[in-house]
């Protein structure tokens, strides 16, 4: 069972990678400079490409914000819905998750 302390480690050095990545991504887009339209046609596609993985990584960097807020609170691995105890193994593979297993919205 790994202590708060170390969930708190382990979402500080994810929040730590997605900010590289974020400031990767954007270094990334500010770079083109594609002089003719077949050549701007093919970055405008990887620019897509880049800036859906920038959001992706500002959604989990959002989450982990959050759940550094709730470790100060003192209410990190409990449901924000229904104040159940998140299990151990959700926690290994989702630390960020707000949501025990019955909350979860399901897509």
């Amino acid at each position: 069972m790994k202590s708060v302390a170390d969930r708190k480690a382990q979402l500080l050095a994810r929040q730590s990678d997605l900010m590289t990545r974020i400031a990767g991504i954007g270094a990334e887009l500010d770079s083109h400079e594609a002089k003719d339209w077949e050549e701007m046609a093919i970055e405008r596609e990887a620019d897509e490409v880049l800036e859906d993985l920038g959001q992706s990584a500002q959604t989990e960097l959002r989450m982990i914000e959050a759940a550094l807020a709730r470790i100060e609170e003192g209410e990190y691995g409990y449901c924000v819905s229904c104040g159940a105890e998140i299990a151990e193994e959700r926690l290994d593979l989702l630390p960020a998750t707000p949501f025990c297993r019955n909350c979860a919205p399901s897509k």
